[in-house]
């Protein structure tokens, strides 16, 4: 798995490639997560269009990351979920926990107070 960020207006985006199992792939999320919250980064957006699988470990870990934004003041989203991380957050029911987008500029946008409205 390899894990990419980047900043668009102020909101990180953290491209994820490749499975989210239980490992190595879970610590490097989760580190991934507590250094933008140490770096004051709170509209983060996961971008899940390569991810090709997801076990429970997985599902578990993107709850916690979910958990530590929104504990620290801020707020995590998901981005283009590819089918089978849909089927998985629909049978978990998760989807109605997680903000969900299918595209980059509805998500960044998402943040912006205004145009939520």
């Amino acid at each position: 798995m390899t894990i990419t960020t980047r900043e668009v207006s102020h909101v990180t985006i953290v491209d994820i490639t490749g499975r989210i199992t239980l490992g190595d792939e879970t610590g490097k999320l989760r580190d991934t997560i507590h250094q933008l919250i140490e770096q004051g980064k709170k509209k983060i957006v996961l971008n899940l269009a390569h991810v090709d699988y997801i076990d429970s470990s997985g599902v578990g870990e993107l709850v916690s990351s979910y958990t530590t934004v929104r504990n620290a003041g801020g707020e995590l989203k998901l981005l283009n979920l590819t089918k089978k991380v849909q089927d998985v957050l629909y049978v978990t029911k998760l989807y109605t926990v997680f903000d969900i987008k299918d595209d980059e500029f509805t998500a960044v946008k998402s943040f912006d107070y205004f145009f939520a409205k």
